[in-house]
C-alpha cells in the first residue's frame, strides 16, 4: 500500500466538496457547482469552484479583458494581421507609452493615445479587484492582511505607471506594455540613472524577494514533511498542538536556533513579501525624481566605493 507523501506519490485524498461557510454570509452571488480535477490534485487540492464575482469581480474582469483586447489589437496591428507573424514576434511585440513631446497631453491613437486607453482600463481593473478583496473579506468576517498585501504590490504598480510618471512630466517614463520591451525598459531605466544595484532601496527590495522565496519554501516544505501528521490541518494544530507542530518546531530549534512556530512563520513571509514591492516601489519613485544617478549617490555616501 503507498504512503501518503504528497508530491511524493500518486496517492490523492479527496473527499466530498467543500462549499464553504453558510453561516452569516450572502451566498446569493456564489457559484453552486464544484468539480475536481485529477491534474490539479497532482500539485495539491483538487477542488475547482464555486466561484464568486460580484459586482466589483465582474468589473475588474470586464475592465482587465478591454485592456488584454487593446493591448492584442495593437500587438495584431504591428504583425500585419498575420497570424504567423504574430506568434512568431509576440515576444518582441509592445504598446508604447506617448513620447516625450507629448508631456502629459493626449496622443494621437497610434503614437500612445491606445496606451493611455488601455492604462485606465487596467488601473480600474486592479483597483476593483482591489476592493472586492476588502469586500470579501469584510463579508466573511477576515482580517485585512490579504488586501494590505495586495496594495503594497499596486504601490508598485502605481509608481511605476503613474506616480513617477507624472512626477517626471511626461507618459513616456512609463513602462511599455510587451515582453521583452519591458525587460528593455528596465534595463535602459537602470544604465540611465547609474546602475539601479546602487539604489539601497532595490538592493533592499532583492534582498526581501529572495527572503521571502526561501520563507515560503522552507515553510512549503515544512508542513509537506509533517503532513502525515496532520500538519497541513495547521488551525487544528495551532489550537491542539499535536505531533506535526511539534516535529516541525523541532526540527527548527535545531537547525535555526529559534522556534518557528505555524503563526509565526507566516508573518515572517508576510512581511518579507510586502516590503519586497514597498521598498522597491520606493526605489523607483526616487529615480529620477531626487537622484540623477545612483552610482555618484553611492559613491557620496559611502555605498560605493571610489574610483
Amino acid at each position: 500500500m503507498a504512503e501518503y507523501q504528497n508530491i511524493f506519490t500518486q496517492v490523492q485524498v479527496r473527499g466530498s466538496a467543500e462549499m464553504g461557510m453558510v453561516e452569516d454570509a450572502d451566498l446569493k452571488e456564489r457559484g453552486q457547482g464544484a468539480r475536481f480535477s485529477n491534474l490539479i490534485g497532482f500539485l495539491g487540492n483538487a477542488q475547482i469552484g464555486p466561484f464568486y464575482l460580484g459586482p466589483w469581480g465582474l468589473l475588474s474582469l470586464m475592465s482587465g479583458l478591454t485592456w488584454f483586447f487593446m493591448v492584442g489589437i495593437a500587438f495584431w496591428v504591428q504583425a500585419g494581421f498575420s497570424p504567423g507573424v504574430f506568434i512568431r514576434d509576440l515576444f518582441w511585440l509592445s504598446l508604447d507609452p506617448p513620447g516625450p513631446e507629448y508631456g502629459l497631453g493626449w496622443a494621437p491613437l497610434w503614437e500612445g493615445g491606445l496606451w493611455l486607453i488601455s492604462s485606465f482600463f487596467l488601473l480600474v481593473a486592479v483597483i476593483s479587484w482591489w476592493i472586492r478583496s476588502w469586500v470579501l473579506a469584510e463579508q466573511l468576517g477576515m482580517g485585512k492582511h490579504v488586501c494590505y498585501a495586495f496594495a503594497s504590490a499596486i504601490w508598485l504598480f502605481l509608481v511605476l505607471g503613474l506616480i513617477r510618471p507624472v512626477l517626471m512630466g511626461s507618459w513616456s517614463e512609463a513602462v511599455p506594455y510587451g515582453v521583452f520591451t519591458h525587460l528593455d525598459w528596465t534595463n535602459l531605466f537602470s544604465l540611465t540613472y547609474g546602475n539601479l544595484f546602487y539604489n539601497p532601496f532595490h538592493a533592499l527590495s532583492i534582498a526581501f524577494l529572495y527572503g521571502s522565496a526561501l520563507l515560503f519554501a522552507m515553510h512549503g516544505a515544512t508542513i509537506l514533511a509533517v503532513a502525515r501528521f496532520g500538519g497541513d490541518r495547521e488551525l487544528e494544530q495551532i489550537a491542539d498542538r499535536g505531533t506535526a507542530s511539534e516535529r516541525a518546531g523541532l526540527f527548527w530549534r535545531w537547525t535555526m536556533g529559534f522556534n518557528a512556530t505555524m503563526e509565526g512563520i507566516h508573518r515572517w513571509a508576510w512581511w518579507f513579501a510586502v516590503l519586497t514591492t514597498l521598498t522597491g516601489g520606493i526605489g523607483i519613485l526616487l529615480t529620477g525624481t531626487v537622484v540623477d544617478n545612483w552610482y555618484v549617490w553611492a559613491q557620496d555616501h559611502g555605498y560605493a566605493p571610489p574610483d
